[in-house]
């Protein structure tokens, strides 16, 4: 196997978890750094949890972060047949046999082992009963070795080594006729030449059963990275009582997909001390050399942060279009927005330094979106105060009979009104800040006005003197 093949095969029995993406993420990177191919499949013969919803938001999830694929979507029930007939094959090569014991007898057997405190497998009582065309109910097991070890050469936790005197004779065929597991996944990667198996360390135990399947078939072994786990803040497995798991999840909640992916490659993966990565960067430093064999803990807090630095830094446009359709969710529409000075993009700039998520910046956005902006009442108590609303109304009157309203004759005017009125800048730009925003903070008020252009600035000003004038 010369050229690097890796695949991400999920089950759509759920959403896309977190730390599925990241085991896709692990495999992206590495195909695009080896200039390899990376390959979706759709584990999804558990005919009773899978659903097509679920493959749909697989890969809309994939989609969001921007994994894309060069083979699939495959689906294994596509390849149904094929299972059985490579199953068949083992048959005739005598390296499996029918196995006509029933459940109830099976669970017997177990728990009268478990209570003699010996090892829980099968005991291989069908191996040698030579059943050739079974009249009843049977699965069709595997002959594992029993004696001598499997070495499995993992490329982050270095060699394991198994005792073969553990495996289990392992259904390759149920008596419903689907192939198992670990059977469906061995053919799959035999025949679709993956050079390369990266998936989660939950898998381990999977791969002495694994080995000896690629070699009786007849297919290369491939190599093997088994990722870290990723923990709560509890170190007990990730799940939802540790916050959201879902990746469409962190969509909804204002994450650019650009920062998550990021965020993720750095839970189990490091370049030196560097925390923010382009993925071109990603692309570039990623092998498994840096890739940590021990588990990493999954810290909302440090996400919100990379979030936040992604808001700030990247182009005000590229924020622009993410935020787009957490505005209409929030009900601005086109008219609305259109009363932007500058429109959309120019509402970035002054609201993503106190942004973490696109949903701090539409809460930001707010004031500049609506007709009437809601009066925080404990704000204008304190600050439109029966002295402050004739300065108000004062500055209002400067701003109207002036035909320019840049930032620097605003900066003149209000300016202006402080020195002549012998007060300090904070006891006139706070009450602004209110009347112009209902708010107490706000970005700089020059940046407010240039939002909410002339007009309605003025509107505002004058409501807000109008309201105070009317409580007293």
């Amino acid at each position: 196997m010369s050229k690097i093949r890796v695949r991400f095969a999920p089950s759509p029995t759920g959403f896309l978890h977190i730390g599925g993406v990241r085991t896709a993420l692990f495999n992206w990177l590495f195909a695009r750094h080896s200039g390899g191919s990376f390959v979706l499949r759709i584990e999804d013969t558990d005919r009773d949890r899978s659903t097509d919803e679920a493959i749909q938001v697989i890969l809309e999830g994939m989609k969001w972060t921007g994994l894309d694929w060069d083979e699939g979507p495959i689906r294994q029930t596509d390849r149904l047949e094929l299972y059985r007939e490579k199953a068949m094959d083992l048959f005739h090569r005598g390296l499996a046999y029918w196995c006509v014991c029933t459940s109830e007898e099976l669970e017997t057997r177990r728990k009268d082992a478990q209570s003699r405190g010996e090892s829980i497998k099968y005991d291989g009582r069908c191996r040698n009963r030579g059943i050739s065309e079974p009249t009843e109910q049977a699965a069709l097991r595997f002959i594992a070795p029993q004696e001598g070890q499997t070495v499995v050469h993992d490329l982050i936790k270095g060699d394991i080594t198994f005792d073969n005197s553990v495996l289990d004779d392992l259904i390759i065929l149920r008596s419903n006729g689907y192939a198992t597991y670990n059977f469906s996944v061995v053919v799959d990667d035999g025949l679709m030449n993956i050079s390369h198996v990266i998936r989660g360390d939950d898998h381990v135990n999977n791969t002495p059963r694994q080995v000896p399947l690629f070699q009786a078939l007849g297919f290369s072994v491939p190599q093997f990275a088994h990722l870290p786990m990723i923990l709560g803040s509890d170190k007990a497995r990730l799940s939802k009582r540790h916050g959201a798991t879902s990746v469409l999840a962190y969509q909804e909640m204002g994450y650019l997909p650009e920062a998550l992916v990021n965020y993720l490659v750095r839970l189990g993966w490091s370049h030196g001390d560097q925390e923010i990565f382009s993925i071109k960067e990603m692309v570039e430093h990623f092998d498994f050399k840096h890739v940590q064999s021990s588990a990493a803990v999954f810290n909302p807090e440090k996400l919100k942060w990379v979030n936040a630095q992604y808001i700030r830094n990247n182009e005000p446009q590229q924020v622009a279009e993410a935020l787009m359709p957490f505005l209409k969710k929030a009900g601005y529409d086109e008219t609305a927005i259109a009363k932007i000075p500058g429109g959309v993009q120019a509402l970035i700039p002054p609201l993503r330094e106190r942004s973490e998520t696109l949903l701090d910046v539409v809460d930001g956005a707010a004031p500049y979106l609506v007709e009437s902006m809601p009066m925080d009442e404990a704000a204008a108590t304190k600050h439109l105060t029966e002295a402050i609303v004739p300065r108000l109304k004062e500055f209002a009157d400067a701003v109207e009979a002036e035909p320019d309203f840049s930032k620097e004759t605003l900066e003149r005017l209000l300016h202006g009104l402080i020195e002549r009125q012998g007060l300090k800048m904070g006891k006139v730009a706070q009450p602004l800040r209110v009347a112009l925003t209902g708010r107490t903070v706000s970005p700089g008020i020059y940046e407010v006005m240039a939002l909410l252009g002339k007009e309605r600035t003025l509107q505002r000003i004058r409501a807000a003197v109008e309201r105070a004038w009317a409580r007293t």
